[in-house]
């Protein structure tokens, strides 16, 4: 993975990188095409949950003409604590695969298998945990498109629909926009 404020792309898209439980699933084929539907349909109401949980306004930002904004912002982060502290009991009451290094976009994913050996070509399904809070991963179908000598996996998804496009696209942008506003903020 790079560091710094680089810009991370796959495929040339903007990437979201980050250490997260993943597995990595073999399929005998390619998904049917009405559990397909039904899958992207999950991530979609996922994705929208998570951009629900990171709308977040800063802490810095306050209303100055109005009278409860600092008590609505000690509400909000008490409830994002809560969330945090629910997550974090689901993740122990329910295992996850280790966390691991990884990219990901619209278009395919790319990690370092630690255990495994993938073959190019075969099908399967790729399962992301984006955050402790969602009981539920990520779910996206695709083709391993190549697995180099580093064991590093290569992951072509299949068409993951425009809506879920655009909400993983917005969440790498997002993620892109926070690492470069904190690596300044160190500076």
């Amino acid at each position: 993975m790079e560091d710094g404020i680089d810009t991370i792309v796959l495929d040339e898209e903007l990437a979201y990188v980050d250490v997260v439980p993943l597995r990595w699933t073999t399929l005998a084929m390619p998904a049917e095409p009405d559990i397909a539907i039904a899958q992207a349909e999950h991530n979609l109401r996922l994705l929208q949950a998570l951009a629900a949980l990171e709308d977040r306004a800063p802490a810095e930002k306050t209303d100055e003409n109005s009278p409860h904004s600092a008590d609505l912002m000690r509400l909000e982060f008490k409830v994002n604590l809560l969330l945090d502290l629910v997550g974090q009991i689901l993740a122990k009451a329910q295992p996850r695969p280790p966390a691991i290094p990884m990219r990901f976009n619209a278009h395919g994913a790319i990690w370092r298998a630690p255990d495994r050996e993938l073959r190019a070509g075969e099908s399967g399904q790729l399962e992301i945990w984006l955050r402790e809070a969602l009981v539920e991963p990520l779910r996206i179908f695709g083709r391993v498109a190549s697995v180099g000598v580093d064991r590093r996996v290569k992951v072509e998804f299949a068409r993951v629909g425009k809506p879920v496009g655009d909400l993983i696209e917005k969440l790498a942008f997002q993620r892109h926009r926070r690492q470069v506003a904190g690596t300044r903020e160190r500076r």
